[in-house]
C-alpha cells in the first residue's frame, strides 16, 4: 500500500450561515496525482485552503503522514511536508530565478534568519537549490529576473520555490491558468514528473490535462463530494457525467 502523504476527514468550512465545504475526505498516497475538479462555487479553492491552513476548519481533521495538522499555521504545515503553488505565481519579480529558488530553501532550513551559518548548511541550501532548478528544466534560465520570464517559465519556477522546501505533497491550484499550448504541454510534462517521489494534489479546469494526469479524481459539487475514484470510475458516474462532463443517458 503507498504511503499516505494528507488524509482529511468528515472537513467543514462555514463563513457565518454559508457553508461553503460539507463532510469531505480526501487521501492523498505518494507517487499519485490526485485531481479534485467541479463547477466554479463547488468548494474546491476552499478545499485547498484548508489543507495547506490559509483558512481553519470548523470541524474536521487534516493530517500530514502521521502528523496531526488540523490547528498548524501555513509555516508549520510547510515543515511538516506541505507545498503549495498558488493559481496566481507568488515570485520575488526584481530577483533571479536562483535567488527566488534559494530564499525558499532557506526559508525551509531550521535556522532562516540565521546570518552566519555553518558551511554544511549552505551547502545544503545551495544543493536543494540547484536541484529544483533543474528539475523544473530552467537552469540555463537561472540568472534571469523572475519578471522577464515568460507565464510558463514563471510556473516553473512557481514549482521550483515549492520543490526548494523538500515537500512530501504538494497542492497544485490551477497551474494550466492563462497558458498557451506549447506552454501548457511544458507544465503538465512536469507536474507528471513529480509523482516519482511525492504525492501530488490538483486543482485544474482543463479536463483533458486532468484525465491524462490525474492517478485517482475526487469531484466536488456545492461543497461537498459527489464521486471519488479511479478515472474511469469516475468518468463513467452518471452524476458526473451529466451535471459536469456535459453526457448525457448512453452518449459517449
Amino acid at each position: 500500500m503507498a504511503e499516505v502523504a494528507l488524509h482529511a476527514e468528515h472537513l467543514q468550512k462555514r463563513f457565518g450561515g454559508l457553508v461553503a465545504v460539507s463532510d469531505v475526505s480526501i487521501e492523498v498516497h505518494v507517487g499519485e496525482i490526485h485531481a479534485v475538479i467541479g463547477p466554479n462555487g463547488a468548494g474546491k479553492s476552499t478545499l485547498i485552503n484548508l489543507l495547506s491552513g490559509e483558512l481553519f476548519v470548523s470541524a474536521g481533521r487534516i493530517s500530514l503522514g502521521d502528523t496531526d495538522v488540523t490547528t498548524f499555521a501555513p509555516d508549520r504545515r510547510a515543515r511538516a511536508g506541505l507545498g503549495r503553488a498558488y493559481q496566481k505565481t507568488t515570485l520575488f519579480s526584481k530577483f533571479s530565478v536562483q535567488e527566488n529558488v534559494r530564499l525558499a530553501a532557506q526559508a525551509h532550513s531550521s535556522a532562516p534568519l540565521r546570518m552566519f551559518g555553518s558551511i554544511q548548511a549552505d551547502v545544503e541550501c545551495h544543493r536543494r537549490t540547484s536541484e529544483a532548478i533543474d528539475r523544473v528544466g530552467l537552469t540555463g534560465r537561472s540568472q534571469v529576473i523572475a519578471d522577464r520570464l515568460s507565464h510558463g517559465e514563471q510556473r516553473q519556477l512557481e514549482i521550483a520555490m515549492v520543490l526548494a522546501t523538500d515537500p512530501r505533497i504538494v497542492l497544485l491550484d490551477e497551474p494550466l491558468a492563462g497558458m498557451g499550448q506549447s506552454e501548457a504541454r511544458a507544465i503538465i510534462a512536469l507536474i507528471a514528473s513529480l509523482k516519482a517521489d511525492r504525492a501530488v494534489l490538483l486543482v485544474e479546469h482543463d479536463m483533458d490535462a486532468v484525465f491524462e494526469l490525474a492517478d485517482r479524481l475526487t469531484v466536488m459539487q456545492d461543497g461537498t463530494v459527489v464521486a471519488t475514484g479511479l478515472p474511469q470510475e469516475v468518468r463513467a458516474h452518471p452524476l458526473v457525467r451529466s451535471a459536469y462532463l456535459g453526457v448525457h443517458g448512453d452518449d459517449t
